[in-house]
């Protein structure tokens, strides 16, 4: 799944939106802490399991799925919870916020940042209970979660201040493992950030898949649909966007090995643009044991007496 790009207009003003946050703040350093974000904005948080009908039905008693009302029909709020594999909640007309307790702690900080986004994004609040028709598209649903992921990125990484330090050396997984320590984030949530808006007009692009070596696949691996996510840079977008998901797992699958964890390899691999030209990109993958990270960087253009070299 690609990422979805937001419109100029959209960014600027969830943007603005976040520097109010971040100036209420006192412009913290980082890792941001949470707490503070929610007593500045009064909201509330709690906890919801997907195995415990009872306390969703106390929870959403008001809520609205798919346009009915689960207090009619309780048995939906489990359905819609594992169906559409919800991971958190935020409900405005309460301004609470509910993460899954069945996830592991390390999920809950991006999660909550991304329903915070959800409640810092004015035009979100009349959208949030599924009772309009546009609400129900798949294609807003889209946008919707893209903005509130965006505002998430911006709250969590400290708006410019994480470009700015990710712009100070050559893009590398290791810089974006330093980054995810220094920001308090996964590496995975760094490793979006930092193809979205670290990449100084370079063509980058990272994947987050299964573990790539056909001998460590799991069982319900899909060769038609190989990545969780592709995260593409505006350069990479506009230069090489025709390019599919499983031609770059395929490129990744020639370099890499069948560890267990830590780097999987590192190789120069060649990607056409739209224009038919070929070009030389930097990838490496590593395997954090439950999946597999690979961030690949435009190096040169690509000519015949270029050596492709392995690493």
């Amino acid at each position: 799944m690609k990422n979805v790009s937001l419109g100029h207009r959209t960014v600027a003003d969830i943007n603005g939106q976040i520097a109010k946050v971040l100036r209420g703040l006192g412009n913290p350093e980082p890792p941001i802490d949470l707490r503070v974000v929610r007593d500045l904005l009064k909201l509330d948080r709690g906890y919801y399991s997907t195995t415990d009908d009872s306390l969703l039905r106390e929870m959403f008693s008001r809520m609205k799925v798919a346009g009915l009302q689960v207090l009619k029909r309780p048995t939906i709020l489990r359905e819609a919870v594992q169906t559409l594999s919800l991971k958190a909640l935020y409900l405005p007309d309460q301004k609470r916020i509910l993460l899954d307790k069945d996830l592991p702690p390390l999920k809950h900080r991006w999660n909550e940042a991304h329903e915070i986004g959800h409640d810092i994004i004015p035009w979100h609040a009349g959208m949030m209970l599924g009772d309009t028709e546009q609400t129900l598209t798949p294609s807003c649903h889209a946008i919707m979660e893209a903005e509130a992921n965006f505002a998430a990125g911006q709250l969590l990484f400290l708006s410019d201040r994480f470009a700015a330090e990710a712009g100070s050396s050559a893009p590398s997984l290791g810089l974006v493992k330093s980054l995810s320590k220094s920001f308090g984030n996964t590496m995975t949530s760094t490793l979006w950030r930092f193809v979205e808006q670290a990449h100084g007009g370079r063509p980058i692009v990272a994947l987050v898949t299964g573990h790539p070596h056909p001998t460590r696949r799991k069982a319900d691996f899909d060769a038609a649909n190989p990545c969780r996510y592709c995260v593409e840079s505006p350069p990479f977008r506009e230069r090489f966007g025709a390019l599919r998901e499983v031609d770059l797992f395929t490129a990744i699958v020639g370099y890499c090995g069948s560890q267990r964890g830590g780097s999987l390899g590192r190789s120069e691999v060649l990607l056409q643009d739209l224009n038919g030209d070929r070009h030389s990109f930097e990838f490496e993958t590593f395997f954090n044991s439950h999946e597999a990270l690979t961030l690949g960087s435009w190096l040169r253009p690509y000519n015949a007496l270029t050596i492709v070299r392995s690493f």
